[in-house]
């Protein structure tokens, strides 16, 4: 089991980020906010899909004027997700100037990089953490080293040019991004606003810079942490990238929320992110949300393709059930299914499932044994395997997960 490392636990509504609880899905919206109705559709088909926390941008007044009424319209229909604004440049003025989207939002994410700039920045830094206090809301300090705070940046830079050991100018950028997170919630304490209402992200795009600058994080402060990879880019590469660098850190127990920054691909579903993170935690041992299933990846001696078919079915099927599933079979979710292709690693495998099948290779005998909690249970033969062996999966889950609710 992975220790995580304490940090301090910070309430957003119903949800516990940090301290002992379960680390948390986040995902944001890429809708126009000011478009009420395709906001609220986006909001749901990510709940739908397991986020448990989801930011929206609240980027003008335009915005600023519907998130009240975006929070109404997902709690009359039953979607109790809390929602972050995302502010940038303007925070400061849309949370004074809307009060009641202020005391919407579950949470507010600022960037001390574009809050203020100059004089201003400390002023408008403080209105922010202000209307926070006032509404009893958490605060996200999330610095982008795309939009860092130039003035800690060209301090850092001209100190370490006098230095008779100089840093790297990667180094520096390193230091001036923990910097600016740390310093910005210490900031925030100064100003009133507790510990535990303080998460702090500090978002890069290379995997390297992920894991270097979150473990300076980590070994710096207390404050929970929100993981992420920003900017991750598109198609397998960005899951690559995302499940590596926040894997390392999950792995030596640091993060306590995370969010896969996916650019979908055209016509792509924003919910993809949602179920990255998801597998990230649950490949890891950390959380399960759905069962999972085991296949081979198929080689000479499974010249057939029907395993590959019987496992994206069961997958499908999986995937359809488990909104219904979760709510009558606590547990089911750590359920692990077998689709195996030959002699070879089959029995074995669907041994080590709670329920798996073998399927016959290249010139075996055309037989599919039906292994149970690693006891084989059945045979099957013929054209109807694939419907035969859903219907165990369904029977397995009431008989196995049912008696839970005894």
């Amino acid at each position: 089991m992975i220790k995580r490392r304490q940090k301090i636990p910070v309430k957003i509504a119903h949800i516990t980020v940090g301290g002992d609880a379960p680390v948390v899905v986040q995902s944001m919206t890429d809708t126009d906010t000011a478009d009420r109705a395709k906001t609220v559709a986006q909001i749901k088909a990510l709940a739908d899909a397991g986020s448990e926390l989801v930011r929206i941008t609240v980027n003008n007044e335009e915005a600023a004027a519907q998130v009240p009424y975006i929070c109404e319209d997902l709690e009359s229909a039953g979607y109790h997700v809390p929602i972050i604004g995302d502010f940038h440049y303007n925070g400061h003025t849309l949370l004074t100037e809307y009060p009641d989207c202020a005391k919407s939002l579950a949470k507010y994410r600022i960037n001390p990089g574009n809050v203020g700039f100059g004089a201003k920045k400390d002023k408008q830094f403080a209105q922010m953490i202000e209307v926070a206090l006032l509404n009893d809301k958490p605060v996200r300090i999330g610095v982008n080293w795309g939009s860092l705070d130039k003035a800690i940046l060209a301090k850092l830079m001209d100190e370490n040019g006098r230095s008779a050991s100089p840093k790297t100018a990667q180094e520096v950028m390193h230091e001036a991004i923990v910097q600016s997170a740390v310093g910005s919630a210490q900031m925030a304490e100064e100003l009133g606003l507790p510990a535990n209402k303080i998460i702090l992200s500090t978002k890069v795009s290379q995997v390297q810079d992920l894991i270097a600058v979150y473990r300076m994080l980590a070994d710096r402060c207390s404050y929970a942490l929100h993981l992420g990879l920003t900017e991750a880019g598109m198609g397998s590469k960005s899951i690559v990238a995302s499940s590596i660098g926040m894997g390392v850190l999950l792995q030596e127990g640091i993060g306590d929320t995370i969010r896969t920054s996916l650019t979908p691909e055209p016509g792509a579903e924003r919910t993809r992110e949602v179920r990255v993170s998801q597998e990230i935690l649950q490949t890891m041992g950390i959380r399960s949300f759905m069962p999972m299933v085991t296949a081979c990846p198929g080689c000479g001696r499974t010249t057939s393709a029907f395993f590959r078919e019987l496992a994206q079915e069961i997958q499908n099927h999986l995937c359809a059930k488990m909104p219904y599933w979760k709510t009558l079979y606590p547990g089911v979710e750590t359920m692990s299914v077998a689709v195996m292709g030959c002699v070879v690693n089959g029995p074995g495998e669907s041994k080590h499932a709670n329920i798996g099948i073998s399927l016959p290779g290249t010139g075996e005998e055309p037989v599919a044994p039906v292994f149970i909690d690693g006891e084989k249970a059945a045979t099957l033969r013929g054209s109807t395997i694939a419907a035969e062996f859903t219907q165990m999966v369904d029977n397995y889950v009431v008989s196995h997960y049912g008696e839970q609710q005894a």
